[in-house]
């Protein structure tokens, strides 16, 4: 959770600005709070501000754009140096950080004209390393989904129906998380999710995902569910304590029922679903890269790409296929 008390006003500013005017959704908002929190706690130990080394130590709130102002490049650098030296942290992991640096002082000299010169103007973002994404076979997803089914317990048409639009739909786990009862179109077979920038699109329902939703829907608890801020009354996945599930639940609901297939925890998690939900669509559906940019709600086509690796079987295929082979 954010708190303002705890950040300069220009970072609060900034938060504001990215909320209100670019539209960036709720766990944007938290990772841009948290990059920066991190980097102005390095700055202050960098600049001999403060006799802590721990970070978590650190604080921030006295910070004015005095000090914003004495900001450089290097020492922008010398922050990502620290997060590799210290943090031992992955090219991704410091793209993003730097991506809201970028951003960030981006917003304080252009938008907000509170400093003259931007120091990250010409930073770069580190070369990542292209990684092909992991995915449970077709075979292990018809796995997962019948332990899922088979299990007894009081919740396990809930979880089916989790699992089943994880590997149906590729939809992301905040995704998830917030669908609401009036977001699905039974009669159209469809529903509509909030996805990263807030950005709505719809996703359709195959016959599996309609008879998961409606199985669950029949036993979901009607009474006493808990009126909230997370509009609990309104939402399709409830816990136990009748409210809006919560990311950490799915998740470990993910994890039980992984673990119940046999498959590896370390290997597979919820995100690795909405891989291999795209992978299935591509290598069994003949699906149009397009049509599955779309599906996923991926704003640039070189991130749908990497769902587009082929089998080897595929590849022997289009060998195979070739006009020519048989000339």
């Amino acid at each position: 959770m954010i708190k303002p008390e705890d950040n300069p006003e220009f970072i609060n500013s900034f938060l504001d600005y990215s909320a209100t005017i670019l539209n960036k959704s709720p766990n944007s908002i938290k990772e841009y709070n948290y990059d920066l929190a991190m980097f102005f706690k390095f700055i202050k130990m960098h600049f001999n501000m403060t006799d802590e080394t721990d970070l978590k130590e650190i604080t921030i709130n006295d910070l004015t754009l005095d000090t914003v102002k004495k900001i450089t490049l290097d020492d922008i650098h010398a922050f990502i140096s620290y997060l590799m030296r210290e943090y031992k942290s992955k090219s991704t992991t410091r793209a993003r950080k730097i991506s809201t640096i970028r951003i960030f002082f981006k917003y304080l000299s252009r938008n907000a004209k509170l400093i003259e010169t931007n120091p990250a103007q010409d930073l770069e973002t580190p070369k990542l390393d292209k990684r092909l994404p992991k995915y449970l076979s077709l075979d292990d997803s018809k796995k997962l989904l019948e332990i899922t089914s088979n299990e007894d317990n009081r919740n396990c048409e809930r979880d089916y129906a989790i699992i089943t639009l994880f590997l149906n739909c590729g939809m992301r786990l905040s995704e998830l998380v917030g669908i609401n009862l009036q977001d699905i179109n039974f009669k159209e077979r469809k529903l509509n999710v909030i996805g990263k920038g807030n950005k709505e699109r719809t996703i359709y329902l195959n016959e599996a995902c309609m008879k998961a939703i409606n199985d669950y829907i029949a036993v979901r608890p009607k009474e006493s569910i808990k009126h909230d801020k997370k509009f609990s009354e309104k939402a399709l996945f409830l816990s136990e304590r009748k409210s809006r599930i919560s990311n950490r639940t799915v998740e470990s609901i993910v994890t039980n029922k992984l673990q119940a297939a046999g498959l590896d925890t370390k290997k597979y998690s919820v995100h690795k679903l909405r891989h291999t939900a795209a992978t299935l669509m591509y290598q069994y559906g003949k699906v149009d890269i397009r049509a599955l940019q779309e599906l996923l709600g991926h704003e640039s086509i070189s991130t749908t790409e990497i769902y587009t690796h082929v089998s080897n079987e595929q590849v022997k295929n289009a060998v195979e296929n070739n006009p020519l082979a048989n000339l």
